[in-house]
């Protein structure tokens, strides 16, 4: 029997999977398995953390009531849990934002939150707004509906609003501890992006999924609350706002939820039929009952470890780093950005680390659109020990002082 010809089923996909790349940050989480190697690179929280304990008894409780069983184990509506919906609203009530279980979408995690917003705003062709740097998972979730990207106007990018007037869907931003920089939006850079929303009737996406990691300084409000306030209510303001319980809880319950205006909850509220009908009713169960007893106390426990783990890897990067190595000092969230001489290809650093050094971390040219920022990388600090953290930043640091400094 003669051979089949292979099949090139590249020229059978759509030209939107042409832009479709596998995520570093996943690849590299496979070094976890390697008990020698001193990971920076994913941005995951400790799993000794989890309330492990409260989600077993939590499932139990619902699983042994007859009613409940039934609630958790039948198809549902796709808006979400009316109950954790409703916990919601006044969990963004006590953050400022007056807003309804109709505000509300309950999603497959955050990363499936943009997924939706990519497919409900963007056009191919259009233009996304985002800092440069910007969330991996975003990149990779807008760019199968086939965007291209502009950098958001900030201190070191200021740009006349004009240029932005034509086919931009929205713009994208993390205002606390972003990933991956660890920076944050003041509220005067915040007032400011709002007027630039305002301006040009410009949505905007605000992914705020570290904001329970504050370790220092005052929380500021959110924009979905500050553009509420302007606007008198959240129906008539532009921010759409992704939130998860995956940092604060435990992200194998794939909980994540949208906060926005009712007309843009009614369009999500159809993708999200179309795509999986609706998140798991167990999990969402699950994370209400977690969630509505402990958030409060379980994120100030992990805050305290996290603390540390982010002090330990600063003062190791002060004592150990050469003078030509900056780096961020974030309030908190789970990132350093690390900026190298112009001279140090971070990918290159990034084998010689693993191979020489058995030390991982993130390449930064992964979260810019076009990627740029060759000589950046990203340290993740929530995984490590202090004293780890210590230890692998020293072999970095003296991995990279073997380096050219210079061009």
């Amino acid at each position: 029997m003669a051979l089949s010809t292979p099949i090139d089923w590249s020229s059978h996909f759509a030209t939107r999977a042409q832009k479709m790349r596998a995520s570093e940050i996943r690849e590299l989480l496979k070094l976890l398995a390697q008990p020698d190697i001193i990971s920076f690179a994913g941005g995951i929280p400790d799993p000794e953390l989890f309330p492990v304990t409260e989600i077993a008894a939590a499932s139990h409780a619902i699983l042994s009531d007859p009613f409940r069983a039934i609630q958790a184990l039948q198809y549902s509506i796709s808006e979400g849990y009316l109950p954790l919906r409703e916990w919601l609203s006044a969990y963004m009530g006590r953050r400022g934002l007056v807003c309804d279980a109709d505000n509300i979408l309950i999603t497959n995690g955050s990363q499936q939150a943009l997924d939706f917003l990519g497919k409900l705003f963007i056009n191919a062709g259009d233009t996304i707004l985002t800092a440069h740097p910007t969330y991996l998972g975003a990149l990779q979730a807008f760019n199968a509906y086939e965007p291209v990207y502009a950098a958001l106007p900030d201190a070191q990018n200021k740009r006349d609003a004009g240029l932005y007037a034509n086919k931009t869907s929205f713009a994208y931003v993390m205002p606390e501890f972003q990933n991956p920089t660890g920076t944050s939006l003041d509220l005067a850079e915040r007032q400011s992006l709002l007027d630039l929303s305002d301006a040009l009737d410009l949505p905007i996406i605000e992914d705020n999924a570290y904001e329970c990691l504050r370790y220092d300084g005052e929380a500021v409000p959110s924009l979905i609350a500050l553009a509420a306030q302007r606007a008198g209510g959240i129906d008539n303001t532009r921010v759409i706002y992704c939130g998860t319980f995956s940092k604060s809880i435990a992200p194998a319950l794939r909980i994540g939820w949208i906060v926005a205006p009712k007309k843009i909850i009614e369009k999500l509220v159809l993708i999200n039929q179309a795509s999986s009908l609706h998140v798991s009713s167990l999990n969402q169960m699950i994370m209400y009952d977690v969630a509505s007893a402990l958030i409060d106390t379980h994120a100030a426990k992990i805050r305290g470890v996290y603390r540390q783990r982010r002090d330990a890897m600063l003062a190791a990067l002060e004592h150990h780093m050469p003078e030509t190595v900056t780096w961020t000092k974030p309030q908190g969230g789970m990132f350093v950005w690390v900026t190298l001489p112009p001279a140090i290809d971070a990918g290159e650093l990034l084998k010689q680390a693993i191979e020489k050094a058995r030390i991982a971390f993130v390449p930064g040219a992964a979260f810019y659109p076009d990627r740029s920022g060759v000589n950046t990388l990203r340290l993740s600090f929530s995984l490590n020990e202090p004293a780890i953290i210590a230890e692998g930043i020293g072999r970095l640091a003296a991995l990279i002082k073997s380096f050219p400094q210079k061009d």
